[in-house]
């Protein structure tokens, strides 16, 4: 659990219990998820690179920090993932969003590609993979995989609650790749669901239950 990150500010956990709840509308389980998900952008971002740079206050000239490097890329795994990218995009507006499409097969729940867009330099810039929940983690594998295959090396994984059994399996493939998460809860049923979990994230922000 080295290369895992469990977020317990108190403002984290406190929307986390407030999603957890079955009676949450639908509108106010979106709302939670932009809000928790800028709080998690806040701390996967932490430790980006800083250079100084030469401004103008209003008193004098300085040298002043600011983000080095190349615009960091958000990699949402459709649909649920979207959820968190407004958030993030509030604490980080000149980043570029990357989107890919993955869906669950309901009989081997395998993850299967439909959609993948991404910058044409995604190689050159650290990219933020975003999904809700990290259940049986074979979504996240083969959307790192992707990743890889267009050249990225430098990638951290963000999710509300990850489960056990996914945690050991995505770093079982991707050890170098770090996770932030809300939550590590107790296991995953027989469905490939997090327990106790929150239920279907995506339904649960678009309505579709």
């Amino acid at each position: 659990m080295n290369k895992v990150t469990v977020v317990d500010h108190p403002l984290v956990q406190h929307k986390l219990t407030l999603m957890r709840d079955k009676n949450r509308s639908t509108k106010g389980f979106r709302q939670l998820l932009h809000e928790i998900g800028m709080l998690l952008c806040y701390e996967v971002t932490r430790d980006l690179p800083l250079e100084m740079t030469e401004i103008e206050t209003p008193l004098q000239t300085m040298m002043a920090p600011q983000i080095g490097g190349k615009k960091l890329v958000f990699a949402p795994i459709l649909r649920a993932g979207l959820g968190f990218v407004d958030g993030m995009l509030e604490l980080v507006p000149s980043a570029r969003v990357a989107h890919i499409g993955l869906y669950r097969d309901p009989a081997t729940l395998t993850a299967v590609e439909y959609y993948f867009k991404a910058p044409e330099d995604v190689a050159e810039r650290l990219v933020v993979i975003i999904d809700p929940m990290l259940a049986t983690a074979n979504s996240a594998i083969a959307a790192v995989d992707r990743l890889k295959e267009r050249g990225v090396t430098n990638m951290r994984f963000v999710c509300l609650l990850a489960a056990p059994e996914g945690v050991a399996k995505f770093h079982a493939h991707h050890p170098e790749v770090g996770i932030w998460t809300a939550s590590i809860d107790s296991h995953l049923n027989d469905h490939g669901y997090i327990v106790p979990g929150l239920g279907d994230a995506g339904d649960r922000m678009f309505g579709t239950k």
